[in-house]
């Protein structure tokens, strides 16, 4: 990830944080697909597996955030050095909160399968958004790894799929509800599980942002598609 510097021990110490962010990553995409299954196959032991790996990605995120402020402490970078490492810790969290989304998605699956709903409520479009969110975060952490803003730009844009997947999702829920009142707090589980989705979602695009601000710096959160990409040309 990180260019060549003049000092060989700043980039082996930039290329081993990297390394773990990626590590970070790699862990919180397994939770997610973990916790895929565990709602496609109504599976408790999985659901247990996901929230059994949150002590860990916490640790990693700590450790991370440890590592970027001793080299702040002891190289003292300037302008897009510092700008990486700050993006570096940013991203961590990000991942961080991932693995918060993946192991609410494994609670609200023990949640329904504890109530006894029934299995006709609309989860194979939830998995289908679930499958996106998680392609997107590979792709960002792919990106990341690159600095690529062409492909950051890319998945900023693939970000509004899901976040129209998650408004058909709700549109069908609210009708499910208004069918059949028994089927509310089932509903309702299936709601919050769709959020994590999105949130999820979210996540990757503001990895992809990070990107943008590491090699242009210019911060494109809150901004339009067409103010990012003239930040990038």
């Amino acid at each position: 990830m990180p260019e060549k510097h003049l000092s060989t021990q700043f980039d082996s110490e930039l290329s081993a944080v990297s390394t773990r962010v990626m590590e970070l990553g790699g862990l919180v995409e397994s939770q997610i697909r973990q916790a895929i299954y565990a709602l496609s196959q109504f599976s408790v032991e999985v659901a247990d597996q996901v929230t059994a790996t949150e002590p860990r990605v916490n640790a990693m995120e700590i450790e991370i955030d440890r590592e970027l402020s001793s080299i702040i402490g002891r190289r003292q970078p300037t302008a897009r050095d510092l700008r990486l490492l700050m993006a570096i810790s940013k991203a961590t969290a990000n991942l961080e909160r991932v693995g918060d989304e993946a192991e609410k998605i494994a609670r609200m699956v023990r949640s329904i399968i504890s109530s006894g709903a029934p299995r006709a409520l609309p989860s194979m479009e939830l998995r289908v958004a679930a499958d996106l969110a998680s392609s997107l975060l590979r792709k960002s952490l792919d990106a990341f790894a690159r600095l690529d803003t062409a492909a950051a730009v890319s998945i900023l844009k693939e970000d509004d799929q899901i976040d129209q997947e998650f408004g058909g999702f709700v549109r069908k829920l609210v009708t499910y509800m208004m069918e059949d009142p028994r089927m509310i707090s089932p509903s309702l589980d299936l709601l919050f599980l769709a959020k994590a989705i999105e949130r999820i979602g979210d996540h990757a695009k503001n990895i992809a942002e990070l990107i943008i601000y590491i090699v242009k710096g210019t911060d494109v959160r809150h901004t339009s598609m067409e103010q990012i990409e003239s930040a990038v040309k």
